[in-house]
């Protein structure tokens, strides 16, 4: 973390476009689970605040859409928020922004390449979200989210579904099976702040695929992308055998 300033977090707020009356709220934003696990004395991380974080940015998210795209359906505005809101979005705003340098994580973490942990960034921005929303309310977040996010909307591609498998799969269960898919942890691997989780998907027609990852959401992002592929591919290789099957009648 930067230092030698009166406010060490000035840069940063000046890079989410807003500055924190309360600077505990973002200072704990940003300590890591793993900076509290060899700190005893220290009772509370960034685990809570990601939670809320979460929640404001799908709200903010959701009404800058609606009234951004006016003409478009629930199915697209769903869509295109969960790719703004992804984790791989996160974590790609919040390296730009430099985030990884301000984090307080472990030893054990910083050691592991921690500060650029694509999942620690993500649920860093998060916490900062839901600090900010403790610190100014909606206008906090709608300022930091016109500032960091705003232009990343602006330049998402075409595909809504790009870096986002678990909303394609939704969609795809719905509209195929009228359900939607299930995710279940099967296990964890690891220690318990180094680990790997372990998700399955659950979809009708008894398929059921699993997916790796450092949490719990790019687990089920990854199982969502390994269910894909498999109905893909399952879906080329019927279409393979009903040619062959008109080529002999």
């Amino acid at each position: 973390m930067p230092i030698g300033r009166k406010n060490p977090y000035k840069v940063l707020e000046r890079a989410l476009g807003y500055r924190f009356r309360k600077r505990e709220l973002l200072e704990r934003a940003l300590m890591h689970r793993s900076y509290r696990f060899e700190n005893p004395e220290i009772t509370n991380d960034n685990q809570r605040l990601e939670f809320l974080g979460d929640a404001v940015l799908g709200f903010v998210t959701a009404a800058y859409l609606f009234d951004q795209h006016e003409d478009r359906d629930e199915g697209f505005l769903t869509a295109l928020r969960s790719q703004t809101t992804s984790g791989k979005a996160l974590a790609e705003i919040a390296g730009r922004i430099a985030m990884g340098e301000y984090l307080k994580i472990g030893k054990g973490e910083h050691k592991s390449g921690g500060r650029q942990r694509a999942s620690n960034l993500a649920d860093a921005l998060e916490a900062v979200l839901g600090a900010a929303y403790l610190d100014g309310g909606v206008k906090a977040i709608e300022k930091i989210f016109k500032r960091v996010f705003v232009p990343e909307i602006d330049n998402l591609s075409g595909n809504v579904w790009d870096g986002n498998p678990k909303g394609e799969l939704q969609e795809y269960a719905q509209r195929r099976w009228k359900k939607s898919p299930q995710y279940r942890v099967a296990r964890r691997e690891g220690s318990a702040h180094n680990g790997t989780f372990v998700v399955e998907v659950h979809l009708p027609e008894k398929h059921r695929i699993t997916g790796r990852g450092p949490n719990k959401q790019d687990a089920e992002a990854n199982a969502a992308a390994n269910a894909l592929k498999r109905l893909k591919r399952n879906k080329s290789s019927s279409r393979r055998r009903s040619r062959r099957r008109r080529r002999t009648t």
